[in-house]
């Protein structure tokens, strides 16, 4: 099993900056795919941006390419979502996951307890 713990939400003020860290720890992640994903109230989750521990390779959704950054320190084990230029509807709260799949698609099988990001305006 893996484990998987969020950090680093918050409120801040439309086009404010915050960066996201996801620790895992219980297992091994070189050929784990990490993600973020995020739930608003009452919505569903959306997949955000994903990242090969192995490969270095990234992807991230239209909506926040150019402003979300996914990153990795693997000296730390640890994933990085920074998040610039930030909008109202970026309010949700953002969940790290971690993939045995290829890539970005998943499956994801282990989850993080979330993070609460919220974007006055």
């Amino acid at each position: 099993q893996v484990q998987l713990v969020e950090s680093g939400g918050g409120l801040v003020q439309a086009g404010g900056s915050l960066r996201l860290s996801c620790v895992a720890s219980g297992s091994t992640f070189s050929s784990y795919t990490m993600g973020w994903f995020r739930q608003a109230p009452g919505k569903e989750r959306e997949f955000v941006a994903a990242i090969s521990w192995s490969g270095g390779s990234t992807y991230h959704i239209d909506s926040v390419r150019g402003r979300f950054t996914i990153s990795r320190d693997n000296a730390k084990n640890t994933v990085y979502l920074q998040m610039n230029s930030l909008k109202p509807e970026d309010t949700a709260v953002y969940y790290c996951a971690a993939s045995t799949g290829t890539w970005h698609r998943g499956p994801y099988e282990y989850w993080g307890q979330g993070t609460q990001v919220t974007v006055s305006s």
